[in-house]
């Protein structure tokens, strides 16, 4: 089975409504060989906060280097995302071969009309994978209750229920304190359940679990919110019976200190429940401040301020009007689009009374009408309402509408933020096809059907491009290029609430006639029109910063001020060797001189932070008047703003913005920060990570971070996206990285290929010591493919390499 059948066959599962009850899942579990049997699993129920609460206390576990599980829901674009491990998705291999394992299964039980339902085998299969890929824990979120959820099938090690309302009263109970005793049933046998309930709801979770620890200001542990410390962050402080933490939370709102809570006691106890003892005060600082969620309170612009929320009942709307409240803005412009099950006048009576409000339609049957949606406004009493379409279409109105010192916010469902995200996180990604067999290969990768691959792959010759949108604006995607003369594949998957790929291809002229057409659409397409001009740069006006890799590719000499680094340790570790390096590296050509103090290659010990300051500060002051920009390769905040005070214009992180602090030190100095693809650094080697498109797998991971550089203040410009060629890929997956280069366009980032002397390059014969000439072919290899930045050893030799490419280049345009 292929992805696109898997998950068309899991989806299709929806047509079964909830099912209380553990019954199902057990069955099914039973039939995969009771995976979970032996799993450390971590429940988090509650009406609200259970999914951050749940990242929390994942991301709090990374930190100790525990290997962790994570099962959320729902999703925003791709059902992949409900199941990660160590914060990668499930791969789509391992979604085709679980759809393998249970079809007869499913068809069996279909036919006595007890087929599992969607989120029964969408909690087997993350169980499954979990168990298949050795986590060392799983962390749960919920669905519906407790007692009678999916999720409810496991023995839990720690558990927690956040909040109490009133929610699912047809299943649940007609009462809060009915439907915490149903919550409470996650508790664990021989552990404390930890809860942010209160009132009358915490007596009855104390009717059902013998031991509770409650987080809240009058409780066992208590959490405080110090406010927000910039537009993207807030301060939290959490006290427990004789443990401490003040730490920052990625996002606004008081009731993330309750969250917070709960996940650092979860995550103490679990530590204790593994063995390790009580987590470490500095693991839960940090890993609270790395818990990203996307969707929730997430700023993405300041001018005007652009909040994205997922609040979809009363009382979430209650918590985001508090935080939107730490904020000061002229005027509140709302982009609103629910499900027509929820409490609409409400909702909106718990938002601040906005000034301008759009209604809008969520793809999604369950949507509601965006009139009934203005009426509700209106009643309410905001200033303007107007009925609007798509989502895309109403934040693009409204952004339009907005100052500068306005604020935008979207909000109503986790269905239209989702919709409304996709103009900051989509991505048009750039193929290079040359024959057929390759065209065939790429439509295949985006679960284009055999047929529809046979009749367009001799089209791929072209420019080439691959969207994601949501299904019904695909339709009418490839409607409109097919009009004028181009070619658009679709992916088979057909769930109207997912993004699915879309392959365009065509010429310069038949895309530019498409942006005309799209331009004047109003189903949430206008905004793609945009993206795709500037994918193919069919109106590039844009006038620079005078940054080196701007007028084409640029060299990055290497200084390694270190006695350990894998090619050069030891040489210039003196300050005056690294400056006569320094001098001779600018002599031969290099653009980039980047200096570090601290070793990446496998086995390599970290460095602690004074002694890498003292071994790259020094340099960087002697070489920052240096005929070259000096970059400092860091993966520390603390070295990276000492680097910068000496003079060091850009940051390298290997990283991939591992310090939370790093991405906010670039935007205060307004330095560009090199954004690199790793798993760990330094370089583990018995690291195993899976992909199913090295390329694609790593854009998408890569994607999430681009944002994040960007929220905090940084234009893409200046962010420098990396493969990351060495770190967690095999030389084979390295060369399938260098080759396709160019599909790293997609983000509209400037892209870094550093590849010197590195072990890949055994894949073509060549041992440790003979790694210089085939890094300068591959040096014009990734200056053909459009690199604008190479890392390497050897200067000289690199450059002619870029200067041959370039060459070559302008003959062809010639």
């Amino acid at each position: 089975m292929k992805f696109h059948d898997a998950a068309n066959f899991l989806y299709d599962l929806r047509r079964f409504g909830p099912r209380p009850g553990i019954e199902s899942t057990a069955d099914l579990l039973s039939h995969l060989d009771d995976p979970h049997e032996g799993l450390a699993c971590v429940q988090i129920a509650g009406s609200n906060g259970k999914g951050s609460t749940a990242k929390m206390v994942e991301s709090i576990l990374r930190e100790t280097g525990l290997t962790v599980g994570l099962f959320t829901s729902p999703h925003l674009e791709d059902l992949r995302e409900r199941i990660r491990v160590d914060g990668r998705k499930i791969q789509r291999a391992a979604v085709a071969e679980f759809a393998d394992d249970i079809e007869d299964y499913v068809r069996e039980k279909g036919a006595d009309g007890a087929s599992p339902t969607f989120f029964e085998a969408t909690t087997a299969m993350a169980l499954w994978q979990f168990a298949r890929r050795d986590v060392d824990v799983a962390v749960l979120e919920v669905g519906i209750g407790g007692k009678l959820d999916a999720t409810s099938v496991v023995d839990p090690v720690a558990s927690a229920v956040t909040t109490v309302t009133l929610e699912h009263t047809d299943v649940l109970g007609d009462t809060i304190p009915e439907i915490a005793r149903d919550k409470a049933h996650v508790a664990p046998a021989d552990a404390p359940l930890v809860t942010g309930a209160e009132g009358d709801a915490v007596a009855a979770i104390r009717e059902v679990a013998d031991d509770v620890v409650t987080v809240g200001p009058d409780g066992d542990v208590v959490p405080t919110y110090g406010g927000r410390t910039n537009h993207a962050e807030a301060a939290v402080s959490i006290e427990g019976p004789d443990w401490a933490v003040d730490a920052r939370v990625p996002t606004v709102g008081a009731h993330q200190a309750d969250n917070a809570g709960i996940a650092a006691t979860l995550a103490r106890q679990i530590g204790e429940r593994l063995g390790d003892g009580p987590v470490a005060d500095a693991a839960i600082e940090r890993g609270l401040r790395q818990a990203h969620w996307p969707g929730r309170f997430e700023v993405l612009e300041r001018e005007p301020l652009v909040v994205l929320d997922g609040a979809h009942n009363p009382g979430a709307c209650e918590k985001l009007a508090d935080a939107l409240g730490e904020f000061e803005y002229d005027d509140l412009h709302v982009v609103f689009g629910a499900m027509h099950d929820k409490d609409h006048a409400e909702m909106a009576a718990a938002l601040p009374t906005p000034d301008r409000v759009v209604t809008c339609e969520p793809d999604l049957d369950r949507a509601e009408d965006p009139a009934v949606l203005a009426d509700v406004f209106e009643h309410a009493g905001a200033e303007t309402v107007k009925t609007g379409g798509a989502v895309e279409d109403a934040v693009a109105e409204t952004l339009d509408a907005a100052g500068e010192n306005d604020c935008v916010l979207v909000t109503g469902s986790l269905f239209a933020v989702a919709e409304a995200r996709t103009r900051w996180s989509r991505l048009q990604i750039p193929k290079r096809v040359r024959t057929r067999e390759g065209a065939r290969d790429m439509l295949d990768g985006a679960s284009v059907r055999e047929g529809e691959i046979e009749r367009v792959a001799g089209e791929g010759v072209h420019r080439v491009l691959k969207t994601r949108v949501r299904t019904a604006q695909a339709r009418q995607l490839k409607e409109e290029l097919l009009r004028v003369g181009g070619e658009c594949a679709v992916s088979e998957l057909s769930e109207q609430d997912t993004v699915v790929d879309a392959v365009l291809l065509g010429t310069l002229d038949q895309f530019e006639a498409l942006t005309d057409v799209l331009d004047d659409r109003s189903d949430g397409l206008e905004t793609l029109a945009e993206e795709v001009r500037t994918a193919l740069d069919l109106d590039d006006e844009s006038a620079g910063r005078g940054y080196p890799w701007e007028d084409g590719t640029a060299v990055m000499g290497i200084l390694n001020v270190t006695p350990d680094s894998f090619h050069d340790g030891g040489e210039y570790d003196a300050v005056e060797d690294a400056v006569a390096r320094a001098e001779q590296i600018v002599a031969e050509g290099a653009d980039i001189i980047d200096v570090g103090g601290e070793s990446t290659r496998p086995g390599a010990e970290p460095v602690p932070v004074d002694a890498e300051i003292e071994r790259v500060v020094p340099v960087v002051e002697r070489i920052a008047d240096l005929d070259a920009m000096v970059s400092v390769d860091t993966r520390r905040a603390e070295v990276a703003r000492a680097a910068l005070e000496a003079g060091a214009d850009i940051l390298n992180d290997v990283s991939g913005l591992e310090d939370p602090e790093m991405r906010f030190v670039a935007a205060e100095y307004d330095a560009p920060i090199v954004v690199m693809h790793s798993v760990n650094a330094p370089v583990d080697p018995d690291t195993d990570v899976e992909y199913d498109d090295v390329v694609e797998d790593v854009i998408d991971q890569l994607r999430e971070r681009v944002l994040l550089a960007e929220k905090a203040g940084l234009d893409r410009e200046q962010i420098i996206v990396d493969p990351g060629l060495g770190f967690a890929k095999s030389p084979a997956e390295a060369f399938e990285l260098l080759d396709r280069a160019d599909e790293f366009d997609a983000f509209g980032c400037p892209v870094l290929i550093g590849h010197s002397h590195k072990s890949m390059f055994a894949l073509s014969g060549q041992s440790a010591g003979e790694r210089g000439p085939p890094t300068v072919a591959a040096s014009a290899l990734a200056a053909d493919r459009g690199a604008d930045i190479l890392r390497v050893h050897d200067v000289r030799e690199n450059v002619a390499a870029v200067n041959v490419a370039a060459a070559a280049s302008r003959d062809a345009d010639e």
